[in-house]
């Protein structure tokens, strides 16, 4: 019999997978458990609507943070710390206030989580900080650190 899973199995396979099991197995463990679905021409043919939809989601998600990175392209965020004796800083710079920063100077929001520090920006300068966007998408964002 040939069944539709509704939810990642580990023996059969993942969500959405057509997988042939015997009718007993599909009968009193697969179906009464809603683990999938038989497999009718109707189940099959929203499965494959189904499916279009999440790749035309996927599409528009990459095509979306691909738009982004090029808006952030050649931007620069200031981000103003206090500074101690000598040209020292208090604390660093932390991805929140990035974040902070970048909504603040040119209207965009990101997620402090996409930001991606190569280290602790304790000193004041200019530094490459890249934005993970997408899983195929990074973009690199200049931020500055000036004295308050």
């Amino acid at each position: 019999m040939k069944v539709i899973l509704l939810q990642d199995e580990k023996k059969l396979g993942k969500k959405g997978d057509a997988v042939e099991v015997s009718e007993g197995y599909a009968r009193n463990y697969i179906l009464p458990k809603k683990i999938g679905v038989e497999a009718t021409p109707k189940n099959l043919n929203d499965l494959k609507l189904q499916k279009q939809n999440e790749e035309k989601k996927a599409k528009e998600l990459l095509d979306s943070a691909k738009a982004l990175a090029e808006e952030l392209q050649g931007k620069q965020v200031i981000v103003k710390i206090k500074a101690g004796e000598g040209g020292r800083t208090f604390g660093s710079v932390s991805s929140k206030e990035i974040a902070v920063e970048l909504k603040n100077q040119h209207g965009l929001e990101i997620d402090k989580k996409k930001i991606v520090l190569p280290e602790n920006l304790k000193n004041f300068g200019v530094y490459e900080v890249s934005l993970k966007l997408h899983p195929q998408v990074t973009a690199v964002l200049s931020v500055k650190v000036a004295e308050e």
